[in-house]
């Protein structure tokens, strides 16, 4: 590793580094509003029903841990 005093010449010969700070910048993306008069079915389906199946597994799952819990612990 180099000392300090020997970078300082160094950092001198590069060039400072520069930022653009007020130029104009139109973004290339907008938002625009969803259409909410017609709601995208497959998506609200999809969503609900994936929901369901995950909090299903979930229960599922729980109740499986409990079980195993009280099989270990001699509570049954």
């Amino acid at each position: 590793m180099a000392p300090s005093c020997l970078l300082r010449p160094l950092a001198r010969l590069l060039p400072p580094a520069w930022l653009p700070r007020a130029l104009p910048a139109r973004s290339k993306f907008y938002v625009r509003e969803p259409p909410n008069d017609k709601p995208d079915w497959l998506k609200v389906g999809l969503t609900l029903g994936t929901s369901a199946v995950l909090w299903g597994l979930l229960i599922t799952q729980h109740n499986e841990d409990v079980a195993e819990y009280k099989r270990r612990n001699g509570l049954e």
